[in-house]
């Protein structure tokens, strides 16, 4: 055998002994046979051991693509071609020999025509013809009955499996189509999988796996799939590991088929270093969220402690110190992007539960935790978790110190009271009074501070909302009374007598409608003044969270004198120095802005410094108390411009939406003008226009005035 025949025979085998399920192309297995055939001197010789190897390879090749629909027909003639060499070489003296040979040829036959398989027809007459040739020289089988030239057990098979060829005929067609996109060529294969894996064969639906993989190598669903389904039905190992190796090689970035790949390992019993190697390979992929990397590592921590608990011997002696070791690479990965999650605590307190009952250790268990609160240590959970385990191990002083740590901070939502509210309930249930008095002591005050803040927060986010008494319309409440309109045009028709029950109504719409022009008031100046303010002071709107008050400045000081003022400070954030709004100078008072609490306390302790020969004064600006930086109307929030104008807002002395009309006391309002007399104008009418001679004439005119005036037109 030359070199490069040697190559390609190694090449070639260790393709195809890696496992019979690694390749179920029947072209390479055929080609990979051929080659055997051809150029392995034993076989040539028709040595027994070479013809076991070549008969062996078969069967594996059988095994692995021997259902394939469309090819698998080829395997099956290669296989008998063969054995019917072997029947040539055999002498003819060695009757018992040849026999043997038939019999291994016809099985062939009997268990290729038991297949659903194409060219069914084709092959039953081959098998048909072959009989014919071997009857003169053999004798048949007395214990099987022959019909038509074929045995009986043989024929109903057959029907059986060309029943099963109609029913998958169809589906084959339609993943053979050459027009087909891929998306529908593997839409059609998941159809004719659920097809198979409903008809309960599970070699069939394992082959038609590997078909779809052949096309499509890298679809995730499949492989998925395909790992689900043998890990469901297969109990052999090493195929269900070699089928994830292949898996997690073609597809590397889904998490859960190395999840999977562990368990597969697990399940088993492979070796710690295979273990290990195959989760060290998983590390090294990028998966697209983290929760994949969080699955892993659970994975792995799993297996070791379920390993370690059973006590079983085991080829590789495993110590918790693996476990521990895996436990602190989570932690070193996951905790920067998973900072203030539960997830991250429920990750350490299954440390700290297997650190007492694997490593038998409380105080790495703590340190476990400890570690936690320095990473959670705004998160309640992380703190409830501690104390739950130190009450579990009846650490009842532990517990407590750990509430009096924690019970000050601020967590988000309703933490905060929770924190306190489960202090009290545990010195209640393991506390002596003096521990309760003292938790009371220490909570109460505790509770009325966040009650207060509540309360401000409330306040700051629902602002008072306007008065029912300045929504209500004027005269709303006034009971039944006519009106004035009607009772002016009323009166224009002439006095009417007036009796004791009209004089009383009278009186009681005089004090009515008095009522009604009391509660129309004037707007004073103040009023004015903050409208004018507003006004005026439209812009940036500033909160004053960080910002300190600097007063008696120097009138010549400017924005730059600030900064350089601030600089060996630093954080200045923004310069607001308070002008006149009518003359534009500087009226000695200015705000500066720092970007936190640590800069502006540094700028406060420069309180009464020289700067530009003035000491300044510096405070911190506290809109909450209404000190520095609060807006006029006492809010928590002031404006950029901050005019020192006592010009109060010009508004009319009079109520648009109230007139008097002539000498009555009576007050129109509304536009439903109607029912007024002519003499009485209607709401709204404000220029007095001059009065023509027909407007002036309110007489009542007859027929021939109208007919002069309608002729003098």
């Amino acid at each position: 055998m030359s070199e490069g025949c040697l190559i390609i025979w190694f090449v070639l085998s260790c393709h195809l002994e890696i496992s019979p399920w690694s390749y179920e192309s029947v072209s390479l297995w055929l080609d990979y046979l051929n080659f055997i055939r051809e150029y392995d001197p034993l076989v040539q010789d028709c040595a027994t051991s070479g013809i076991k190897k070549v008969r062996d390879l078969f069967e594996r090749a059988l095994t692995a693509a021997g259902l394939h629909f469309t090819e698998a027909e080829k395997l099956w003639e290669a296989y008998r071609d063969f054995e019917k060499a072997i029947y040539q070489t055999i002498a003819e003296t060695d009757a018992q020999a040849k026999e043997k040979q038939i019999q291994l040829i016809r099985s062939i036959f009997h268990r290729q025509l038991s297949l659903p398989l194409s060219n069914m027809s084709s092959t039953l007459e081959t098998y048909k013809a072959w009989e014919l040739e071997v009857k003169q020289g053999c004798a048949l089988d007395t214990e099987s009955n022959y019909s038509d030239g074929v045995p009986t057990l043989v024929a109903s098979t057959y029907r059986r499996a060309l029943d099963m060829y109609n029913a998958r005929v169809q589906l084959e067609d339609q993943i053979s189509k050459q027009d087909l996109t891929d998306t529908e060529r593997l839409h059609q294969y998941i159809i004719y999988l659920k097809f198979e894996q409903s008809a309960g064969d599970p070699a069939r639906v394992q082959v038609l796996f590997e078909r779809a993989i052949a096309d499509f190598p890298v679809s995730v669903d499949l492989w998925l799939d395909y790992t689900c389904y043998i890990d469901k039905t297969l109990k052999v190992g090493n195929i269900v590991r070699n089928v994830y190796s292949r898996a997690t090689r073609n597809c590397p970035w889904i998490g859960d088929l190395w999840v999977r790949y562990l368990l597969a390992l697990e399940r088993s019993h492979a070796s710690e270093g295979e273990i290990a190697s195959v989760f060290e390979k998983s590390l090294q992929c990028s998966f697209s969220t983290l929760d994949e990397y969080l699955d892993l590592f659970l994975t792995r921590i799993d297996g070791l402690r379920r390993r370690i608990s059973s006590g079983v011997q085991l080829e590789d002696a495993l110590e918790y110190s693996l476990i521990k070791e895996t436990f602190q690479r989570a932690s070193d990965y996951l905790s920067p992007q998973l900072k203030n999650s539960e997830v991250l605590v429920r990750l350490y307190a299954y440390w700290a539960r297997l650190e007492i009952n694997l490593g038998k250790d409380l105080d790495s268990a703590r340190g476990v935790w400890e570690s936690l609160l320095k990473i959670c240590g705004s998160l309640l959970a992380a703190w409830e978790g501690y104390i739950a385990m130190e009450v579990e191990l009846n650490h009842i002083n532990n517990a407590r110190s750990i509430y009096k740590r924690c019970y000050s901070k601020r967590f988000t939502g309703s933490g905060s009271e929770d924190i306190c509210h489960s202090w009290l309930r545990f010195e209640r249930e393991f506390g002596s009074l003096e521990d309760f008095d003292h938790a009371v002591r220490k909570v109460n005050p505790r509770l009325e501070e966040l009650k207060s803040y509540k309360l401000q927060i409330d306040d700051s986010e629902n602002p008072v909302k306007q008065s029912d008494h300045s929504k209500r319309k004027l005269g709303g409440d006034a009971p039944n009374v006519e009106s004035p309109a009607k009772k002016l045009k009323d009166s224009a028709h002439g006095p009417k007598k007036v009796t004791e029950k009209g004089k009383a109504q009278l009186q009681n719409l005089d004090d009515q409608t008095g009522d009604i022009r009391g509660r129309v008031k004037k707007p004073d100046d103040s009023s004015d003044q903050q409208m004018n303010d507003s006004v005026q002071g439209k812009g940036k709107v500033y909160n004053d969270q960080c910002t300190a008050f600097i007063s008696n400045l120097n009138l010549k000081v400017t924005y730059d004198h600030l900064r350089d003022f601030f600089q060996d400070v630093g954080g200045v954030v923004a310069i607001r120095i308070l002008h006149d709004k009518f003359t534009g100078k500087s009226r000695g008072l200015a705000y500066v802005d720092f970007s936190d609490d640590a800069h502006l306390e540094a700028g406060v302790a420069k309180n009464k410094q020289l700067l530009l020969g003035k000491k300044i004064s510096i405070a911190r600006s506290d809109p909450k108390r209404g000190g520095h930086g609060m807006d006029r109307a006492g809010g928590g929030k002031r404006f950029e411009s901050r005019s020192s104008s006592k010009e109060p807002h010009k508004v009319n002395e009079q109520p648009s939406g109230l007139r008097k009309h002539g000498g009555n006391s009576v007050e129109l309002k509304g536009k439903n003008t109607f029912a007024v007399p002519r003499n009485v104008r209607a709401l709204g009418w404000t220029a007095d226009k001059p009065k023509t001679l027909e407007q002036d004439d309110e007489n009542p005119k007859s027929n021939d005035e109208f007919r002069k005036l309608y002729f003098k037109g």
